[in-house]
């Protein structure tokens, strides 16, 4: 019998899940180093009182991606996760007086901004979703199901018909710029210019192209019975059931070569492992800094520190809220979001923050749940994680964050047990990164094309993961997954057309410890 291909895959985020479902589903033979104890990356819970709290993304979109990666895989979805929808996408603040409520129904949302900035800014947000959904139908098939392209590329792929829309998504703009054409008030400004930091920008700098993140948004958030560390953990069992073995608490170190390419893997207690190819789910900043071998480090180049994206302080508590009718999903904005921005841009933390807050135990309704709530409390930070912050810094950071939600109507009394990340944290999670959670920074036009596709230099070694194409976010990285897998199947001329539909793994699967 032919032996089956071998595939290492580092790493236990989403974009090494899907690629190693996908893998394993196509007949190959599988095995997920994972450092951590359990599956899921960034996509991670905390234990905060005995209860977990997500310490990671909590907005779920795009969920056409996991339905295709499922199906794929010949599974459901549906069947797996339970998944509810938004039906308010967000609830803003910027003082006890002015709050605004996005919807899944643009009407409604439409309705919401006229009674809270007027008419003409109503007009604005219809106008501003219409090039929102424009840029994301001229960029979705070319660019987001597809391998990295150049701008040259990226011309051919929309074709002669597609170059005016893709002149229409002004590429070379500022997101926070091309607002400007849609919104008057500031406060609407900062609202939609917020879409940045999903992808760890600043809208100061981040291309006008973002806007795509509100038309994902309006096309469906999603509640993950159990958060979304449970859809990671749902992907890892599902590639377990397809033969793939994943091996937590177990480091990879050197990625082994022979000949000009990759032969395996060597992990950190010195096991070797053959493979015929190793994709790599870690930061490119990783690679380039050498912890995976000198090899792997010449396929890419470093990300400098003023090239890294938002880094963040995050605090996961239990806590009884008090003052404010909150939801979901919650934005807290600063007086002054440029100031913040620059003092990210300078190195510190900003004295006046926007806070993100996610209560975990509600949905669209105001209600509260009764007793403690799990709540994950967010703020941006330079991704500064080689210098420690000091105790009084993160004393400092925490009152102003409190500050900024008591201008909003918040109160918190926190219960004991808490949970605080800060840049260095992140730093000891995604090693080589300073704590960036979005790998390369997207400012400027050029910072897309910046990002390394899935094939590198080294026969054998892939790549997957929120550094690469095509960005970070949870589907964005689980779409990276994709393409490494169909990239290295068609490389070993296992198209997927040529793989069989899964009918059964050839070998046992699952997960195992080292």
């Amino acid at each position: 019998m032919e032996r089956r291909q071998r595939v290492v895959v580092i790493g236990a985020g989403i974009g090494g899940l899907v690629a190693a479902l996908r893998l394993a589903a196509a007949g190959l033979e599988v095995t997920v180093l994972e450092r951590a104890a359990r599956p899921g990356g960034k996509m991670r819970a905390v234990p905060v009182g005995g209860r977990p709290v997500e310490a990671g993304p909590t907005v779920f979109t795009m969920r056409w991606v996991f339905e295709e990666v499922f199906a794929e895989a010949g599974a459901s979805l549906a069947e797996r996760v339970r998944l509810s929808p938004a039906g308010i996408l967000a609830r803003h603040a910027w003082s006890a007086h002015e709050r605004l409520d996005l919807f899944a129904d643009p009407d409604a949302s439409a309705a919401a901004i006229a009674q809270f900035a007027g008419a003409a800014e109503a007009e604005g947000y219809r106008r501003f979703c219409a090039r929102a959904a424009e840029v994301y139908r001229t960029l979705e098939g070319p660019f987001i199901r597809s391998e990295r392209p150049s701008p040259l590329d990226l011309g051919r792929r929309v074709g002669l018909w597609g170059l005016g829309g893709l002149w229409r998504i002004r590429p070379f703009a500022t997101l926070w710029g091309a607002l400007g054409d849609d919104f008057r008030d500031p406060r609407l400004r900062q609202l939609f210019g917020r879409y940045a930091t999903y992808c760890g920008a600043s809208p100061f700098e981040a291309p006008a192209t973002l806007m795509l993140v509100a038309h994902v948004e309006q096309e469906g958030v999603w509640y993950v019975d159990g958060g979304l560390s449970r859809l990671a953990q749902a992907v890892a069992d599902l590639a377990g059931e397809r033969g793939a073995v994943l091996r937590f608490d177990t480091e990879a170190g050197r990625i082994l070569t022979e000949g000009g390419r990759v032969t395996g893997v060597e992990t950190a207690d010195g096991a070797r492992i053959p493979a015929d190819a190793v994709v790599v789910n870690a930061d490119v900043s990783a690679l380039a800094a050498g912890l995976f071998g000198p090899e792997a480090a010449r396929v890419t180049g470093p990300v400098r520190a003023a090239e890294r994206s938002l880094s963040a302080v995050t605090f996961c508590v239990s806590a009884r809220p008090e003052g404010f009718p909150l939801v979901r999903h919650n934005v807290f904005f600063s007086g002054d979001y440029r100031a913040e921005f620059e003092a990210i841009r300078r190195g510190g933390l900003p004295p006046d923050p926007t806070v993100y807050l996610c209560a975990q135990d509600r949905d669209d309704a105001d209600a509260a749940p009764g007793g403690p709530e799990r709540l994950l409390c967010l703020v941006n930070a330079p991704a500064r994680g080689e210098r420690p912050l000091t105790s009084q810094e993160i004393d400092r950071c925490a009152t102003t964050m409190r500050a900024r939600l008591a201008a909003c109507g918040l109160a918190l009394a926190t219960e004991p047990g808490g949970v605080t990340t800060t840049p260095s944290g992140f730093e000891a999670l995604f090693p080589a990164t300073g704590g960036a959670l979005y790998g390369r920074a997207s400012h400027g036009w050029t910072a897309t094309f910046r990002r390394p596709g899935a094939r590198t230099r080294l026969p054998g070694l892939y790549l997957a993961g929120g550094s690469v194409h095509p960005g970070p976010g949870v589907p964005m990285a689980a779409q990276s997954g994709r393409i490494a897998a169909d990239s290295l199947l068609a490389d070993l001329g296992l198209s997927r057309a040529s793989t069989r539909p899964w009918a059964g793994a050839a070998t046992p699967g699952g997960t195992s410890m080292p």
